[in-house]
């Protein structure tokens, strides 16, 4: 005899699409993925911190957070050109400082008539305006075996090797290498440079 229409207390079973499921569970299983090696970027690998001042304007802003990559130097060692986090006298209870360096160990730096001299040659004449304050590089400093001359992009806003309270950066206080710096406001994400 043939069922009628009519009330059914028995669900139907649906069937679940293997295929539909294994497509899901791979994005899922990526996006996991994706999740977990950007918290061990930041977390084991990186630091972050913001930008304290007018210093490296523009290439980081004031209050700009930046990420440190704090194995950079336990491979190699800063060269001239790279934006490095120290902590200033290696005092921890100080905020981080972000500087270029500018002077490497063994080098002789020497600020005259607003210009910087790096072991006698002219450094940086397209990139910093006339520099107002030599400072401790006023008659020449050679740097020692471990120690940095760094300075702010934005050098006269900035307190930095120049100055006697900060003078040369002990590699030892070097936190590592600003090596990318976060949206903030209208300025941009990057790498810096």
């Amino acid at each position: 005899m043939r069922r009628t229409k009519g009330l059914s207390f028995y669900r139907r079973r649906k069937k679940i699409n293997a295929a539909v499921l294994s497509e899901v569970m791979q994005v899922l299983a990526g996006c996991a993925i994706a999740v977990f090696l950007a918290v061990a970027l930041v977390y084991f690998v990186g630091t972050r911190t913001a930008v304290v001042g007018e210093s490296m304007q523009p290439a980081v802003y004031n209050g700009q957070s930046v990420l440190i990559n704090r194995f950079a130097y336990k491979l190699g060692r800063p060269r001239a050109g790279d934006v490095v986090v120290f902590l200033p006298n290696g005092n921890p209870n100080a905020h981080y400082y972000v500087k270029r360096v500018v002077g490497c160990p063994g080098d002789t730096v020497l600020i005259r008539d607003g210009h910087l001299y790096v072991n006698g040659e002219l450094v940086g004449e397209d990139t910093y305006d006339l520099i107002s304050e030599a400072g401790i590089a006023e008659n020449g400093i050679r740097l020692g075996e471990d120690e940095y001359f760094v300075m702010g992009d934005n050098c006269n806003s900035s307190e930095d090797s120049r100055s006697g309270n900060i003078g040369p950066v002990s590699g030892e206080h070097i936190v590592g290498e600003a090596w990318f710096r976060l949206p903030s406001g209208s300025h941009d994400m990057g790498l810096i440079r």
